[in-house]
């Protein structure tokens, strides 16, 4: 097994009442219905709209050595890869880095413009987590979500800091962060308000 170094880290925008993503998710809305016109609006109105007022948030987003994703978060395609799709983020994505995906459906490595390299795991989270690890050397490993994905981090004890962007709203029902999650020992580290968010950043405890 690859020997730790970096930390685990996972940052994740989330309402009030803990989603991260509304009902009815759909290519042209991935968020769901957060009560905007599509793509998240309300959700993440804090990275849109302000961006100078969140950037040094924004840039810690991308400031890892290697990153993780479910398949949801990569794109809408289900079952087999019967359709070419290479994540939401166009040509050369923001990470620059090797992006490890959670899949049940094996498709060869996609190396995209600017550093990324998307690679498909089929076996499992600690796979993920090990094969990342490896690529970041002594970086962090950042788990981008979904919020389904950081879940099975924080349940399987693997994730050593939590960031979490809270929008003063609420959804009542979607994908929820901690849900199926054990209790959880945090440690806050900081919290600083924005007009359209609240950072907060815990360590989870052993």
């Amino acid at each position: 097994m690859t020997p730790r170094t970096g930390r685990v880290v996972c940052g994740i925008t989330m309402t009030a009442d803990g989603y991260t993503a509304g009902l009815n998710q759909t290519e042209e809305r991935p968020f769901g219905d957060d009560g905007g016109d599509g793509w998240g609006d309300r959700l993440h109105a804090w990275f849109a709209e302000t961006p100078e007022e969140n950037r040094a948030e924004i840039e810690q987003m991308t400031d890892a050595g290697a990153f993780i994703m479910g398949r949801n978060m990569f794109g809408p395609v289900r079952g087999a890869w019967d359709r070419k799709w290479n994540g939401w983020w166009g040509d050369e994505p923001p990470y620059h880095a090797p992006v490890f995906v959670l899949t049940h459906h094996a498709r060869e490595p996609q190396p995209m413009d600017g550093g990324t390299t998307y690679h498909f795991v089929t076996d499992g989270i600690e796979s993920a987590l090990s094969q990342a690890r490896a690529a970041a050397g002594d970086g962090d490993v950042a788990v981008m979500g979904g919020a389904t994905t950081v879940n099975q981090y924080l349940a399987a004890g693997l994730v050593d800091e939590l960031r979490l962007h809270i929008v003063p709203m609420t959804l009542g029902a979607g994908t929820r962060l901690f849900e199926g999650v054990p209790p959880l020992r945090l440690e806050q580290v900081s919290a600083r308000p924005a007009s359209l968010v609240t950072h907060v950043t815990y360590r989870v405890l052993p």
